[in-house]
């Protein structure tokens, strides 16, 4: 990290960076507490009070006995002095206990106030982020980034906005005890010295957590490079790319990439740290020795009786007692200028993840303008058609359009396919019709009514969609189906039958729990499934929306992982369970939108071509040229498998 990549700030934004790094960060974290409790809050706050006493107590004690033990000595036991050192000693011994039982208590407490904050605000997260209409924001790299930053912080339990609450009220046992030291030393030294002890206590505290600062932001800004460090270690020892990595032999390659991956990262971080901590230190230990040589030779001037230092208010040949609270007063407060390891770093490191939480609820805010609607859904809409009007969108942050005026209608209780090449916007139609993008203009109706009026709820438990990259869930089979409408109680007939229908029943009961087995091998006798087994269930999600009163079906390459074969044989079936629904199909095989009542062709943002199979091969339309091309692939025995398929309608153009 050469000076010269560094840009020169001036004194306003380094002033009003330190201020928000120094001043408003721990206002932030007050503004959080409420979320632990009240409660929590006073009790660790007390806690923390007695804390911070209870060494005062126990070092006044040990010095009264330690002053008191000649005169015990020579009274001999049963004297007065003798009594009085046991007394004092008692009183040291439970001040001592008190610490070594409270201390376990503070750390509890601190352990719920942390814990309650982390849920209240994760809670506040999830329902900020799940939400919002769209997902534009969810698919911002930025965004992306920041939320991953936070959900590391929270997933390890390291230096979350909780650590940072519980850490801000351990420091009120420290600077109790601080201030009690600090008044010790005045009494006992003097004025002079005991601000001349704060003064260099407060430059090692001020340059500890300036410097913790610095290094908080570095760490921070170099999250991307975080990130991906994380990413090529779970690569390179997970299982996911297991496989491929030995079969191509790149093990080798993905370590040196992970080794260069940890030098970007760590090199610079190390330097800065040298940066920070080494020299500036030099400076504060040197204030420090300073001031505590001068204060020792105070005492020692004081102890031997030759006089009064600079600044004292007495004179004169100092008490065994007084020596010894002397001693342990300056020994006590200057550990004190030293990091607290319960409080410094949790308070800093802990508001990184609440800032980049709120960085990302305050995005999704931002974005999150659509309307939620608030018209019910018509019961059997949509009985006439669902048309999309002049639609114009291009995904956030590019310049280049997906439709341009497209113009498009849906006939209700009909099959509609959608074809096109790669990239001209099918998919993307499909999140518009979810509401899970909005257009940039025009506009989308059912029955001549914008959806933007429907209540958002109602109108996504109309739709049944199985995107191309549907999800592969973690939990038991039976859900996997059922998960096709999760707002409805499950019901285990219907799900069967949904198996049934994409001939998958028999594998999953068949599996080691039945329709309760999980589909993951991670768990106890937990299976996988092939990919096209993991379609099947994906379809049967569908079809399970279905029988719980969706109307619209959505299908986004659904049988891309079926061969050519199974994949016809599973069509003509699948007609005749969605006859009657209004059921939209993107597929690039034409075995599968030969079938449909409708055929659209997209390409560059507009329909160029409408018609059945029949009517668009009666002409020389592109529709014709894909299918004979696709076809020829077939006949020659490539079996039109996905990556041909994919080929031959990039290539038709």
């Amino acid at each position: 990290m050469s000076k010269r990549s560094v840009p020169r700030r001036s004194m306003r934004e380094r002033a009003a960076e330190y201020w928000d790094a120094a001043f408003l960060a721990r206002v932030r974290i007050w503004q959080i507490m409420p979320l632990a409790g009240w409660g929590r809050v006073a009790a660790l706050i007390v806690i923390g009070l007695v804390l911070g006493a209870l060494p005062i107590v126990f070092m006044l004690a040990t010095s009264a006995m330690i002053g008191n033990v000649p005169d015990a000595v020579g009274g001999g036991e049963g004297s007065a002095a003798w009594n009085e050192l046991v007394r004092l000693f008692l009183i040291a011994a439970v001040a001592f206990l008190l610490q070594q039982v409270l201390a376990p208590v503070q750390q509890l407490l601190g352990l719920s106030v942390q814990r309650t904050v982390d849920g209240r605000i994760r809670d506040q997260a999830v329902a900020s982020v799940t939400s919002s209409v769209g997902i534009s924001a969810l698919e911002d790299g930025e965004v992306l980034g920041k939320f991953s930053e936070a959900r590391m912080r929270f997933e390890n339990n390291f230096h979350t906005p909780g650590h940072a609450v519980a850490g801000m009220l351990y420091l009120f046992a420290r600077y109790v005890q601080l201030f009690a030291l600090l008044v010790i030393i005045w009494i006992i030294f003097g004025a002079l010295t005991a601000i001349a002890m704060t003064v260099a206590i407060a430059t090692l505290r001020v340059g500890n957590r300036a410097g913790l600062r610095v290094y908080s932001a570095l760490w921070r800004s170099n999250g991307h490079l975080r990130r991906r460090l994380v990413y090529l270690r779970d690569i390179t020892m997970g299982s996911v790319a297991a496989k491929e990595l030995r079969v191509f032999g790149s093990m080798a390659w993905m370590t040196k990439r992970h080794e260069d991956a940890f030098h970007e990262f760590a090199d610079p971080v190390d330097r800065e740290r040298r940066r920070i901590y080494f020299k500036p230190y030099l400076v504060y230990t040197a204030i420090a020795l300073v001031t505590v040589t001068w204060a020792l030779v105070s005492l020692v001037s004081r102890a031997a009786g030759t006089g009064a230092a600079p600044g004292e208010l007495a004179t004169g040949a100092m008490s065994l007692t007084a020596l010894t609270l002397g001693l342990q007063a300056l020994i006590g407060s200057l550990m004190l200028a030293r990091d607290y390891p319960e409080s410094d770093t949790s308070t800093q490191f802990g508001m990184n993840a609440l800032t980049a939480i709120r960085e990302v609820e305050d995005t999704v805010r931002d974005t999150d303008t659509a309307p939620r609607g608030t018209t019910d859904v018509p019961r059997h809409a949509p009985q006439s058609s669902i048309e999309f009007r002049g639609l114009h969108f291009a995904y956030p942050g590019t310049n280049q359009p997906v439709f341009s005026g497209l113009d498009l209608t849906i006939e209700s209780g009909k099959t509609t396919a959608i074809v096109g090449i790669n990239g001209a916007g099918k998919t993307t139609l499909m999140k518009l019709l979810a509401r899970l993008y909005e257009p940039d203009a025009g506009g989308i109706y059912v029955d001549g009514v914008d959806i933007r009026e429907f209540d958002l709820e109602q109108w996504r438990r109309t739709l049944s969609v199985v995107f191309q990259d549907f999800v592969h869930y973690e939990v038991s089979a039976a859900d996997n189906v059922a998960f096709g409408a999760a707002f409805a109680p499950e019901d285990r007939d219907a799900v069967k039958a949904a198996a049934a229908a994409t001939g998958m029943l028999d594998t999953l009961t068949d599996a080691p729990a039945g329709l309760e087995t999980t589909l993951a091998r991670a768990y106890k006798d937990g299976i996988d499934l092939s990919g096209g087994q993991w379609q099947r269930v994906a379809i049967a999600r569908s079809l399970y929306a279905l029988s719980k009163g969706a109307r619209v079906l959505v299908l986004d390459e659904p049988t891309a992982a079926l061969d050519v074969r199974a994949e016809a044989e599973f069509f003509d079936q699948f007609v005749e369970l969605t006859e009657g629904v209004t059921t939209l199909l993107i597929s690039h095989r034409f075995s599968s939108v030969r079938r449909a009542d409708q055929i659209v062709v997209i390409e560059a943002g507009h329909v160029i071509e409408r018609g059945t199979h029949g009517e668009l091969l009666s002409a020389d339309t592109h529709y014709k040229r894909l299918f004979d091309l696709q076809a020829r692939r077939f006949h020659d025995g490539l079996d039109a498998d996905d990556e041909a398929d994919a080929d031959a309608m990039g290539g038709a153009r």
